[in-house]
């Protein structure tokens, strides 16, 4: 997030504008004081920059799902109610963050006293029921939940920082890509080649502007033109002789029925808006958090082969040009900021394909995959999975921690390659991540006794007008959907998939992958 030198304004004038930048989003809706000025205005000091940059963002908290590596069965019906009360917490305590700004200007030690030491509170009591739960069932309490209560304020700067914004010089993480590496800003990006442009991007020591129509982002250092990044996708591991190098492609549509809720049935099963956030479905069109294996199988399909009932999922794509949605006054739409126009891919493409080392084993019944890590910008780049380009820039350009800005006749792209190597036993694991792996690299080889699986891809694009970016800030920005706290970041980009097909369509997709055939 860059900084930039300013001419002096007077305190008094600071907060004034402190006090009058507040902004309603929808009815009910999250209330923000913007403290973050255009990054170029030119009547403030360097003073009130490190001010503004100091102030708290989002909120922190440790993500209490990912040590819960296993479950006891008979136990993981509450305890998946209760994550889904530690998310619901977080959101509440951003959205009284984000509404008491004027509050936070009289009172340096009002985040700590007000927000974070009662969600501590909070967060402790669901920590301890988690414990009960498994302790009800005979088995031993988790001992790696013990110091996870505690949130932290975020800084805009930290907040840019830990999500690999323009400060992350690293590679910008994630999982390989089917070979690909997911650098995106990897000596690209605003650290070298990168950022919007000399003209239209912020300066290295401009405050973050943690704007946009929701007040949650994204901000323009969550932009870049594509054109001025260097390529950095790199080759695919080399076929081997035992390569499986068929695909399979279903089609499924691009969710032009509108089929959208705020639920997920993989993390929050039974829980009413527990993804906070909004999803395009293809494929399986009675999937919500109340569906069971059994629903699936009687749920139809937008697929045009019905044998393919499997669950297509992720957070749509919104347009921020001031345009409200259906959802603007609803739970995970704009009453935790995700506002603007729903967007349509214009194509959705998936598509299944082989290893590059081995054959591959069909994908057992009721699988479940998430790929991505919707909570990048607290939890850090480890899991993140996201790949944004332009069409006629893919093959040279991925990028995980900015939206792309395309050039004129030119539609941003939104890429997913899943976990390809399956532990050969379960179809889901308590954290949702270690029943499956991503392949070596290098090698395309699956390590530790996990079997390679047909890799599920999806290719979505999206036909959007250019962001503009003017005095350091983006107008007319597109952003996923997401929770509130993580402020829009492209690094949270995820997808969702469970795995359902009947009339031996499994096995199906496996045989044409590993014979070598395209398939439709």
């Amino acid at each position: 997030m860059g900084r930039n030198t300013r001419k002096r304004r007077s305190p008094l004038a600071v907060r004034a504008v402190a006090a009058s930048a507040a902004l309603a989003i929808g009815g009910g809706g999250l209330i923000w004081a913007n403290f973050y000025a255009s990054a170029h205005e030119t009547n403030s000091s360097p003073n009130t920059t490190k001010a503004a940059a100091a102030q708290v963002a989002t909120i922190s908290c440790p993500d209490v799902g990912q040590k819960l590596t296993s479950v006891p069965a008979n136990a993981k019906s509450n305890v998946d109610t209760e994550l889904a009360t530690l998310d619901k917490q977080i959101t509440e305590a951003y959205a009284r963050l984000a509404s008491s700004r004027q509050a936070q200007t009289n009172d340096a030690g009002f985040v700590q006293n007000a927000i974070l030491s009662p969600l501590k509170d909070k967060r402790t009591a669901v920590i301890g029921r988690i414990k009960i739960d498994f302790t009800r069932v005979g088995a031993a309490a988790p001992t790696t939940l013990d110091g996870l209560a505690a949130c932290t304020g975020t800084t805009a700067d930290q907040a840019q920082t830990t999500a690999g914004g323009q400060n992350n010089g690293q590679n910008n993480g994630g999982q390989n890509n089917n070979g690909q590496n997911n650098g995106g800003q990897n000596n690209g990006g605003q650290q070298n080649n990168g950022g919007a442009s000399a003209s239209a991007a912020p300066s290295a020591s401009a405050p973050a502007n943690i704007g946009g129509p929701a007040a949650n982002g994204p901000v323009a250092a969550d932009l870049v033109d594509i054109t001025m990044v260097a390529a950095n996708v790199q080759g695919k591991p080399q076929k081997g002789a035992n390569a499986s190098s068929g695909t399979f492609t279903t089609q499924c549509g691009v969710n032009a029925n509108k089929n959208h809720n705020t639920d997920n049935v993989i993390v929050a099963p039974g829980v009413t808006n527990g993804a906070h956030h909004l999803h395009d479905y293809v494929g399986n069109q009675k999937v919500n958090a109340f569906s069971s294996n059994q629903t699936f199988l009687q749920g139809g399909t937008s697929c045009q082969n019905k044998s393919d009932l499997s669950s297509y999922y992720w957070p749509v794509v919104r347009l921020q040009n001031g345009t409200q949605d259906f959802d603007q006054n609803a739970d995970g739409g704009g009453k935790e900021g995700n506002v603007g126009k729903i967007l349509t891919p214009v194509q959705a493409q998936i598509k299944y394909v082989g290893s590059p080392a081995s054959k591959v084993v069909a994908m057992p019944q009721f699988l479940r995959i998430i790929t991505g890590d919707a909570k990048t910008t607290t939890n850090g780049l480890a899991n993140a999975n996201a790949h944004w380009s332009c069409t006629g820039f893919e093959n040279k350009v991925q990028l995980t921690t900015q939206y792309p800005i395309c050039p004129q006749g030119s539609n941003v792209v939104r890429t997913f390659a899943f976990q390809s190597c399956w532990d050969g036993q379960n179809i889901d694991s308590a954290n949702h991540r270690t029943h499956v792996a991503f392949a070596d690299p290098a090698s395309g080889v699956c390590g530790n006794g996990f079997k390679a699986i047909p890799q599920l891809t999806m290719r979505l694009v999206y036909k959007i007008a250019p962001p503009v970016l003017q005095n350091g800030v983006v107008k007319n920005a597109f952003a996923v959907d997401g929770f509130p706290e993580q402020l829009h970041k492209s690094a949270t980009d995820h997808d969702d998939f469970i795995s359902v097909t009947t009339g031996g369509l499994a096995n199906k997709i496996a045989n044409c992958i590993n014979t070598g055939k395209q398939c439709r």
